[in-house]
């Protein structure tokens, strides 16, 4: 089976879809002959064409109206923004029309479309090119928003959002786009949506994560279980909607839980999952919630934003605070 980046297997998946599903295009700034600004569509005009993978002016809003139109006729269209910092002109298609639109139609219509965008940091550049946005989006009704952590993770649940018949926003870590490689079948076989997906079972602690951050949490297991702390990984994967199941059947276990995530800690996608952890499994809780995020600021630059992304030491002393509470 062939090793691939999530990068690699993020235009996999896109290549599958164009070539077994005719009424799939992609679209964006610089994604035809360029093959995107990461290079995530590279190849793919040059093997289906330029009617299906086109480059679109410097204009996100425009992107955005062009996907609503295509998929309300017929199309199943998947647009890059170049950076997830970059996406807010495109905001008011993405919320006003897009996430609207089946309920507007009272069902006559769906809205098919996969805004996919580099997630967080890991480039060391200016701002807006570092943002990770998902509470934001999490907070729209009639909109998925995904996140994978690993290449087959990618590729599974990329598929399985241009399959959709809702928007998605398919948010990509930018800081593992090329870290490491994994065994990626390209068989065409979606992952399920709307499921967490288990890393590392435990029962001493549950660490719950999404993205890039799954590496940090993933070397703070392993640091854990030189101590005899035996921790549960869960992978959020969907962030909306989330998967309150599977963590509360893992929280029932443990009776801890540490959230992990690189946007900032105020009205965090992390504060969602404690207050709801909170409210159902109050009893279950031996220990306060604890979370270990960006902080309250724009990221900065450069090497200071090594410092904003939470590290293993800082997860590590949420475990500590927690396991003694």
């Amino acid at each position: 089976m062939p090793k691939s980046t999530l990068l690699e297997a993020v235009t996999l998946a896109q290549a599958w879809e164009l070539a077994h599903d005719p009424s799939v295009v992609v679209l964006g700034e610089d994604v035809g002959a360029n093959g995107g600004v990461f290079r995530a569509t590279a190849g793919l005009q040059e093997k289906f064409g330029a009617a299906r993978v086109f480059d679109t002016p410097l204009a996100e809003n425009m992107i955005g109206g062009l996907c609503v139109g295509m998929a309300a006729q017929g199309l199943k269209p998947v647009a890059e923004i170049q950076f997830m910092g970059f996406i807010y002109p495109a905001v008011d298609q993405i919320i006003n029309h897009m996430s609207r639109l089946r309920n507007r139609t009272r069902g006559r219509l769906t809205c098919p479309v996969v805004i996919r965008t580099p997630h967080g940091g890991g480039t060391r550049s200016p701002e807006h090119h570092s943002e990770a946005l998902e509470a934001m989006f999490a907070h729209m009704p009639g909109i998925r928003v995904v996140c994978p952590s690993s290449p087959a993770r990618a590729y599974g649940l990329l598929l399985a959002a241009i399959r959709d018949p809702d928007p998605v926003l398919f948010i990509e870590p930018t800081r593992i786009y090329r870290a490491f490689k994994q065994d990626v079948e390209d068989n065409g076989e979606a992952l399920p949506l709307d499921k967490c997906f288990v890393l590392r079972e435990g029962e001493d602690v549950t660490l719950v994560t999404w993205g890039a951050m799954t590496v940090e949490v993933l070397k703070a297991a392993d640091e854990l279980a030189t101590h005899n702390v035996h921790a549960e990984v869960i992978d959020l994967a969907t962030i909306s909607p989330i998967d309150f199941d599977t963590l509360l059947e893992s929280v029932h276990k443990t009776g801890r839980l540490v959230i992990v995530h690189e946007a900032a800690r105020n009205c965090g996608v992390g504060a969602e999952i404690a207050a709801t952890i909170a409210e159902l499994a109050h009893y279950e809780l031996e220990a306060p919630i604890q979370r270990v995020t960006g902080y309250d600021v724009i990221v900065p630059l450069a090497r200071l934003e090594h410092d904003y992304i939470p590290s293993v030491a800082r997860i590590l002393d949420a475990v500590r605070s927690t396991l003694t509470a």
